[in-house]
């Protein structure tokens, strides 16, 4: 009896101990191995340059007109050939006079060169006649009517492009100091470029590069731009028009019609532009900022071959109107194949347009006044003045 009563003793005992215990181990301090925090490093934007083109398209500038639908591109390419390597938007403003056509013409800012592009390849020059223009107009819009960001770190640019000076009788016009007041408080450089000879349109121009520190250059009536065309132009052109060939956009309805309008304007530079033109576009879609413009958001075979998205998991009235009628199978091999083509044409165009630089690099070699010329003038320029944003470059201007 005595055994059992201690055995019953010692069975209380520990049930007491094991009840205890969760309440006594909460009271006593423990010592825990915390994880290591996350390090969580924000992505690093690009730095951003935004760039107007104010051109004059009167009647005397058809030479100019033609050097700036010529060079666009390689202006692109030099720009955003800084490091850390920039994203770039381009907007156009093109003016003439009261009683022309048109005063003005605004492009916005966009990462879509192709279609900044399409509407620059419209502009023709007509008008104009009676010495000043409606630069004060033209300046206006190019700082109110544009959609620049409010990012201060910002590259924000204009480029003033013309030969005569502005219209300073026009009783309702904003005047180019109170604009360019604005501009300067805003952190936007206005740099101007006269074209031809015209004293007063030098002395207007210099008055509106002082402004807002940007610089003054001038250069001849044809434009002064290095645009010489190459082998290789040719064969990349084709190989460009078949990489865009390979693009397909996916989204809602209206996502997929505004793509509709890229590749549009994608197709009228096909039909207008040069071959040479054709290779400096194909030549500034191989930069990482250059990118953006070739296929844009919505490219289903980037974001299918990238993981972004996974292409049994999009909506079929979301697919591209090609891909909706055809077998899951099917639209995994459009997709795949568009994919292959495309990097073994990005290859292609790669090679070529390594020996193309070369090529351009031994011909600029060659030229005795390439300091006056207008792509090393905007170099220079924007060399100048990015590095205040933080933006080195080192290599020389684009061709």
């Amino acid at each position: 009896m005595k055994s059992i009563i201690i055995a019953i003793g010692l069975f209380a005992l520990t049930a007491a101990a094991v009840a205890f215990y969760p309440t006594a181990r909460d009271n006593v301090p423990q010592v825990v191995q915390q994880p290591p925090p996350i390090s969580r490093v924000p992505p690093v934007e690009a730095p951003k340059i935004e760039v107007v083109f104010v051109l004059d398209t009167t009647g005397s500038m058809s030479e100019l007109i033609q050097a700036a639908k010529d060079k666009i591109w390689s202006i692109a390419s030099t720009m955003v050939s800084a490091q850390p390597a920039p994203e770039i938007k381009i907007g156009l403003v093109a003016y003439r006079d009261r009683g022309d056509a048109y005063v003005t013409k605004v492009v916005d800012l966009s990462d879509d060169l192709d279609s900044v592009y399409a509407s620059l390849i419209d502009f023709e020059a007509d008008g104009g006649g009676d010495g000043p223009e409606s630069v004060n107009q033209a300046l206006y819009d190019a700082v109110h009517e544009i959609s620049w960001s409010q990012d201060p770190n910002s590259y924000q640019v204009v480029f003033l492009v013309g030969d005569a000076p502005p219209h300073m009788d026009y009783q309702d016009d904003v005047k180019y100091p109170v604009v360019l007041a604005e501009a300067a408080r805003r952190g936007i450089v206005v740099n101007t470029i006269r074209c031809g000879t015209d004293s007063n349109t030098e002395a207007a121009w210099r008055s509106i590069a002082a402004a807002t520190q940007g610089a003054f250059f001038s250069v001849a009536q044809s434009g002064g731009a290095i645009a010489m065309g190459t082998p290789y132009d040719t064969k990349i052109a084709e190989l460009s028009a078949g990489l865009d060939a390979t693009r397909l956009y996916y989204g809602n309805v209206t996502e997929r019609a505004e793509k509709q309008l890229k590749i549009l304007a994608t197709d009228k530079f096909h039909a207008k532009a040069s071959d040479a033109t054709k290779a400096r576009r194909a030549a500034f879609n191989l930069l990482s900022s250059g990118e953006k413009n070739q296929f844009g958001d919505g490219d289903l075979v980037g974001a299918v071959t990238s993981g972004v998205v996974k292409l049994d998991e999009i909506e079929t009235e979301d697919l591209p109107i090609s891909l909706q009628a055809m077998t899951p199978e099917e639209r995994n091999e459009v997709v795949r194949a568009n994919s292959a083509e495309r990097d073994a044409l990005k290859r292609q165009i790669r090679e070529l347009s390594s020996l193309r630089a070369d090529y351009l690099e031994s011909e600029v070699a060659a030229i005795d006044d390439i300091d006056e010329s207008l792509d090393y003038q905007i170099f220079e320029t924007v060399r100048g003045q990015a590095e205040k944003k933080g933006l080195k470059y080192s290599a020389s201007p684009k061709y």
